[in-house]
């Protein structure tokens, strides 16, 4: 990849950095057969997650299809994807009759979810993260499956183990993370029933310049609110590098289902990162709250041996959401609440 860019000043900059293809996804692209449909491509990653596909097809010059499925309640969204060169299926996935109406693609990307506001309404959050998956476990049965899961599914861990692994046994706290469990399961299910090759990713956290941990914690440095520092330390990393990654992850779906581990290989202090965010704004940031010895983190060291470490460092990201945030830019509002210890989303 080219070197960074010292700040990102606008949306169109930022989408290209989101996603421009690693020489290990072109690789990957050239050598893997069939096409790659993205389930619930609207989200916060999945635009940007097609357009890196695509991308890395046209660079690996072979011929393939990128297919973006979503409600799309809002219509830029098609029109952005289809400018990208990528076919769109607009349709609701709660709807068995929709999803067994679906054309059989090789590669699956399950990017599908309900976190914000889940606590409020619990039974579509069990429907969305629960159902919706066993509905698409049993239609793509001769898939490759690559199904977005979260690092919440793991139990707060204390700071010197370093982060969850994937051998770890899983204990989500509330019902958003017990739902994303039941997610993983049907995908299990799946992949054990008909032998589909499926790879669970527990990603935890990913990050861009409108929406992110690093974000949540420069808003309130800039705002001069207080930071409660009770869940003290986190993970995360760029999006552009998640979305390499959880594309190459279709190298790796095996059945029964294997789980792997997205995020960065630090783990950072919300003291020490905002802290940091003061001095590039100029603000001295409050704290309330004491550290806890326990936070949710994970260890993605087996992501690292699979497609290497993260090309975003931390450093980086703090300049350019520091100077994102400083001059007001477009931000999508979508708190990460990677405060709450109860699982209460």
């Amino acid at each position: 990849m080219a070197a960074p860019l010292k700040r990102i000043s606008n949306e169109h900059e930022l989408n290209e950095m989101l996603s421009r293809p690693t020489k290990g996804l072109v690789k990957m692209i050239s050598g893997i057969d069939g096409d790659i449909l993205l389930l619930g491509v609207a989200g916060k990653i999945g635009i940007s997650m097609a357009t890196m596909a695509k991308r890395a097809i046209d660079l690996a010059g072979v011929s393939k299809r990128v297919i973006g499925l979503s409600r799309f309640s809002q219509e830029n969204q098609m029109q952005i994807l289809e400018k990208e060169g990528i076919e769109i299926i607009k349709g609701d996935l709660l709807d068995p009759a929709f999803v067994k109406s679906l054309p059989q693609v090789k590669n699956i990307i399950f990017l599908a979810g309900m976190k914000f506001g889940s606590e409020e309404n619990l039974s579509l959050t069990w429907a969305i993260n629960s159902y919706l998956p066993a509905l698409v476990a049993d239609h793509f049965t001769e898939s490759r499956i690559v199904a977005f899961s979260t690092g919440c599914v793991y139990p707060l861990v204390p700071i010197s183990y370093g982060g969850s692994r994937e051998e770890d046994p899983p204990a989500p706290v509330g019902e958003y993370a017990q739902s994303c469990l039941g997610r993983e399961r049907m995908f299990e299910y799946g992949s054990n029933k008909h032998g589909t090759p499926v790879i669970l990713i527990r990603l935890n956290y990913a990050v861009e310049m409108r929406y992110g941990v690093l974000v949540d914690i420069a808003l309130k440095v800039k705002a001069r609110k207080p930071i409660d520092l009770t869940m003290g330390h986190f993970n995360v990393i760029w999006q552009g590098d998640a979305n390499a990654m959880i594309l190459q992850a279709l190298n790796y779906c095996e059945s029964p289902a294997r789980i792997l581990n997205i995020t960065g290989q630090e783990i950072l202090s919300v003291k020490e990162v905002a802290t940091r965010f003061g001095k590039h704004l100029g603000i001295e940031p409050e704290f309330i709250g004491t550290e806890s010895e326990t936070a949710l983190l994970s260890d993605a060291k087996e992501s690292f041996k699979l497609f290497g470490s993260p090309c975003t460092s931390v450093e980086t990201m703090i300049q350019w959401i520091a100077d994102w945030v400083s001059n007001d830019r477009a931000l999508l509002n979508k708190p990460t609440h990677f405060e709450v210890r109860d699982g209460k989303y």
